[in-house]
């Protein structure tokens, strides 16, 4: 439930639309609804300006079908991540307007149209090997409602990949790098620009990258300002702070036109 679903059940009862019994049925399940092996979060959309997001991995299938039914129930979109093929043709019994990104490993029931943002969010690659992580963070940003321009495979063993986009990198309003190995892709970034830029360490390496930790470290490291570090493949992690910082910086832009 978003803040104008609560404005508009006031109104309502206000206009005489609405009786209070109405509205209260309609309230009875904020701040969440006990599904016994789940506790929605119907209120966190007013808190945190997005509904809950389904994390799937280690959910069963009836779980999670259980779970996206009530979400549709209140007219929200669903995103799900760390989807999979199985939980794909599970939800395709409860709903038909859902897509999967298998990339990405997210699944998307779209209720509401998503409106963008004019300001941009930028998500670079230090490889091709990164981009399901990467994906995994533009695909979530786009769904909460932010214009998300890719830049892949622009990492430092040819720097002058990136160095030919210093364009993209300028019209950014925060980027999201997303680097495995020594992970200097960050550094690089965050010395070239003077806007908010978010790592994203990645599993992506040989032994003594010991599945993402050094990079994580390096990047945590980094004697370039400005920068913001998350987990390992964390992409929505990434993209969720991203998009608190672009829709921000949106609201700032249209309250000072």
């Amino acid at each position: 439930m978003k803040k104008e679903d609560i404005k508009s059940i006031l109104e309502g009862i206000k206009d005489g639309n609405l009786s209070v019994d109405n509205a209260m049925d309609k309230l009875n399940d904020l701040p969440f609804e006990d599904l016994g092996y789940a506790k929605i979060d119907h209120h966190r959309g007013l808190r945190n300006g997005y509904p809950e997001v389904i994390y799937c991995e280690g959910k069963s299938v009836e779980h999670i079908k259980g779970i996206v039914t009530k979400m549709l129930e209140r007219n929200n979109n669903v995103l799900a991540t760390r989807a999979n093929d199985e939980i794909y043709e599970g939800l395709k019994e409860v709903t038909k307007d859902l897509e999967y990104y298998s990339a990405a490993r997210i699944i998307v029931v779209k209720q509401r149209e998503i409106e963008k943002t004019e300001s941009k969010i930028l998500v670079v690659t230090g490889g091709t090997s990164d981009i399901p992580v990467a994906e995994e963070a533009a695909i979530t940003a786009e769904v909460m409602g932010n214009s998300v321009e890719r830049l892949y495979d622009v990492g430092v063993a040819g720097i002058h990949r990136l160095l030919s986009n210093r364009d993209k990198l300028n019209e950014a309003s925060v980027i999201i790098t997303v680097a495995g190995m020594e992970g200097a892709l960050a550094s690089v970034v965050g010395g070239l620009v003077d806007k908010p830029v978010i790592a994203v360490p990645t599993s992506v390496g040989y032994g003594a990258h010991f599945n993402g930790l050094a990079t994580l470290l390096a990047m945590l490291n980094s004697c370039a300002s400005g920068i913001g570090v998350v987990n390992i493949d964390n992409g929505f992690g990434a993209a969720y702070l991203a998009n608190s910082i672009n829709q921000q910086l949106e609201r700032a832009m249209k309250g000072s036109n």
